[in-house]
């Protein structure tokens, strides 16, 4: 798909609680498993053969909100690339360092990982998954993407889209709670972004995974470990037992699907996205306002050059 160069501000984005979103970042790897972020990255890594020049080295940002797996996909892809682990926090830093260990008699047949806390590293390309959608400021995220990589140099992302979670809105707004969840970007916008942040030509693509449990417990696990919720408006509280017991009691009765075999059912919009970093500046160009006069101003001296050659 293809993507217009209209500026669009943060101001414009769905609202997201930009505080919360910082500390989130940090904590959502110590909540459990990252069944969700590893699926969407073995799916980004499936889009990889588009890109036809292997990168030297490519760049796994922030994964310790976006799953390990990519590591281990990626470098199976372009096994004779160097990698480079980026993650802003020293602690979080070490943290991936150690999930990321291998035993020692692995380490022989791969290449060394370097792990950095800074974005200076240059690479041919940038690795992020699962992030775009819970940053405080996303377009400052597409700039460091850009700052990260060599000219022609290309990032590869995915996120949630819009229509992720639409059964527990609806399920939210019949009860009349605050949202579940903090709004997600339309892809289109999200292009329009990359095109400010100094990419070219963004390629677009989504696609929609429904996943079913058994039980409401299960849900709400995996909600658990796969993020929390960023709306401005959201429960200004914990709340006790008995709220999640009419929670569960209501995502049991409304999530079931009869055509899952009565399993409870949520959807996810997944985003990709791929853009190379520009070699010149793709920024907006100012608007030129001219006024009619001037505009039939110039059309008579334009006729009038016409009959003198």
């Amino acid at each position: 798909m293809s993507v217009n160069d209209s500026p669009i501000s943060r101001d414009a984005l769905p609202p997201l609680d930009a505080t919360a979103a910082d500390a989130v970042a940090r904590k959502i790897s110590a909540g459990g498993s990252f069944w969700l972020q590893d699926e969407v990255a073995a799916r980004m890594a499936r889009r990889l053969p588009l890109i036809k020049q292997a990168p030297a080295r490519w760049l796994d940002w922030q994964p310790m909100s976006g799953g390990l797996a990519a590591g281990a996909l990626v470098k199976a892809a372009y096994p004779e690339s160097d990698c480079c682990v980026y993650q802003p926090q020293l602690p979080d830093l070490h943290w991936v360092k150690q999930a990321q260990k291998l035993p020692w008699w692995r380490k022989w047949r791969q290449r060394p990982v370097i792990y950095t806390s800074q974005t200076d590293a240059q690479a041919d390309m940038v690795w992020c998954n699962m992030l775009l959608h819970q940053h405080a400021d996303p377009l400052a995220l597409m700039k460091s993407w850009g700052q990260s990589l060599h000219s022609g140099g290309f990032v590869m992302f995915s996120c949630l889209g819009p229509d992720s979670l639409m059964e527990l809105r609806a399920l939210y707004a019949e009860l009349r709670w605050p949202p579940p969840h903090h709004a997600f970007t339309d892809m289109h916008d999200w292009g329009d972004m990359l095109l400010q942040a100094g990419f070219g030509q963004p390629v677009m693509d989504m696609e929609r995974i429904t996943l079913t449990y058994a039980s409401a417990d299960e849900l709400l696990k995996d909600m658990r470990a796969w993020g929390r919720n960023l709306h401005p408006s959201r429960f200004g509280a914990l709340r006790g037992r008995g709220w999640r017991d009419q929670l569960c009691m209501a995502v049991n009765r409304q999530l079931a699907s009869a055509s899952h075999t009565g399993r409870l059912v949520l959807s996810f919009e997944i985003i990709y996205g791929h853009a190379f970093k520009s070699a010149v500046s793709s920024a907006v160009k100012p608007q030129i306002h001219v006024s009619l006069q001037d505009m039939k101003q110039m059309l008579q001296d334009k006729r009038g050059g016409q009959g003198r050659y």
